[in-house]
């Protein structure tokens, strides 16, 4: 067994909601000017591992190294996936209730195109919209503009990790209930994603409110995952896992966890030249970054700093990776370093706390209307037994 992560095994809901909040966006910071690379390229570009907040990687040339990303990735700045991560909390802000595909296409999709924010990887206020990716555009193409029904409308899009990066809220929300964050976050990612790339988000969502379980550690959280967890994803959460276990180092990890996921990974050996079979629905296969963040998680035994550095040095899509990670260390309670978030709050310009505040506060609503359903079922379905109604 490995030790529990947690250094209070009493952290509240406030505790662990900020702390996977707040862990998955300085994750996403520190992993986002590696991202797309090797181990050896990182280690080379940066005359050895990545240990905290680095700049871009091709320095004051950012906005045109890369002409088809003009991001200033670096320097503390959060990318896309805390951006999505915050749209959707405004989401939960808006309904204060459980989400659907519906809640996706009646405010997620009107959020990004109509509500201009700080986009700290443009260094400028600008619709959401114009920061995401193609694989998240496709939200507004199929559910604004085509019409979909939301519940079908991810069948199409490329299949990668899109809707699991941004899936943490939906774990929080069902703290501690594992099959209710997988259910609801296939709802909700139904319409962004399908197969493995739907699948990653249902499990991920789950390891999130089992890392909110009291008492809960790193072994308890992959149980979850692999309880829930169909197919392929299953497949390689559990090799991954497996060769995570031999490892207590992440400097070591980096090559067999990559050794352990390539079987079930679309993508292949060279991240920014897909292979042509990339990216594609099928049952066999899996998304790698929740696989790896989870691998590195057993690596770091729940440790925070560790489990994020691991991610961020593995490279390809280590932005997701490590935000990952970063949210369920901070769930199971190890602390984000204070001079990381302080610094990615400062160098974004967005307050990583108050999303945490206002996602707890709608939390504790959705537990008392779910507990208030329950007791109501309950009291009915004691009546049909033709017992007394229920009461506590």
């Amino acid at each position: 067994m490995t030790p529990k992560a947690a250094e209070s095994p009493e952290a509240g809901l406030d505790e662990r909601i900020t702390g996977a909040l707040v862990g998955a966006a300085v994750g996403d910071a520190l992993g986002g000017p590696v991202e797309g690379y090797s181990p050896d390229r990182i280690t080379e570009r940066h005359g050895g591992r990545v240990h905290g907040i680095v700049g871009p990687w091709n320095g004051d040339a950012w906005r045109t190294a890369r002409p088809i990303a003009p991001y200033h990735k670096g320097d503390g700045h959060v990318t896309d996936d805390t951006l999505m991560t915050h749209a959707l909390i405004r989401v939960y802000a808006t309904v204060r209730d459980h989400l659907d595909a519906y809640a996706i296409a009646d405010h997620l999709v009107p959020d990004l195109m109509t509500n201009p924010r700080w986009i700290p990887e443009l260094e400028a206020e600008a619709l959401p919209l114009q920061r995401i990716f193609l694989a998240e555009k496709w939200l507004v193409a199929r559910l604004h503009y085509g019409h979909v029904d939301p519940r079908e409308a991810g069948n199409g899009n490329i299949v990668n990790c899109g809707a699991a990066m941004y899936m943490a809220p939906v774990g929080l929300v069902n703290a501690a209930d594992p099959a209710g964050a997988y259910a609801e976050a296939l709802d909700v990612a139904g319409a962004h994603q399908s197969s493995y790339g739907r699948e990653a988000a249902g499990v991920f969502a789950a390891a999130v409110a089992a890392a909110c379980t009291p008492g809960a550690d790193v072994d308890s959280v992959v149980a979850a995952c692999l309880s829930l967890a169909k197919d392929g994803t299953r497949a390689a959460i559990e090799a991954v896992c497996e060769e995570a276990s031999r490892h207590r180092d992440f400097e070591s990890a980096l090559l067999p966890l990559r050794r352990a996921v390539t079987p079930y990974d679309t993508v292949g050996p060279d991240y920014r030249r897909p292979s042509l079979g990339a990216r594609r629905p099928s049952r066999l296969h899996a998304i790698e970054e929740l696989p790896v963040a989870l691998g590195m998680l057993v690596v770091a035994a729940g440790d925070y700093r560790h489990a994020v550095l691991g991610s961020v040095n593995y490279g390809r899509d280590c932005d997701s990776i490590a935000t990952m990670a970063g949210a369920l260390a901070g769930a199971l309670g190890s602390p984000v370093p204070d001079e990381w978030s302080k610094r990615v709050a400062e160098a974004s310009r967005l307050d990583l706390w108050e999303p945490a505040r206002t996602l707890t506060e709608v939390t504790r609503q959705i537990f008392a209307r779910d507990t208030a359903a329950r007791r109501a079922r309950e009291a009915a379905f004691t009546t049909l037994l033709g017992g007394p109604g229920c009461s506590a």
